[in-house]
């Protein structure tokens, strides 16, 4: 697949992995974009390591968007995680 076919696949991949791990981000969309291409490459690597599977077998492929999906929700939690430390830990309180 061409880099504009991954980015497309990011970019909704993204989306659908903020709508299944709802909460505040620290960032925009446009942090939540580059989460999701990101994630889908994060998603097919792991695909092939863990299962064995290329999981990047072309757009159209249902384990194509599963594993940028996963790679994406993935990427999002830490993402929070760490940088949700970073917001709470610069602040002084009363």
């Amino acid at each position: 697949m061409g880099i504009i076919a991954w980015i497309f696949i990011g970019l909704i991949a993204g989306a659908i992995a903020k709508a299944l791990t709802p909460g505040k981000d620290p960032g925009g969309i446009i942090i939540t974009m580059l989460i999701g291409i990101a994630g889908g490459l994060l998603g097919g690597f792991l695909g092939k390591v863990i299962f064995g599977v290329d999981s990047i077998d072309g757009f159209f492929d249902l384990s194509t968007w599963i594993a940028a999906i996963i790679g994406s929700v993935i990427l999002l939690a830490l993402y929070r995680v760490f940088a949700g430390r970073s917001h709470r830990g610069g602040h002084a309180h009363a």
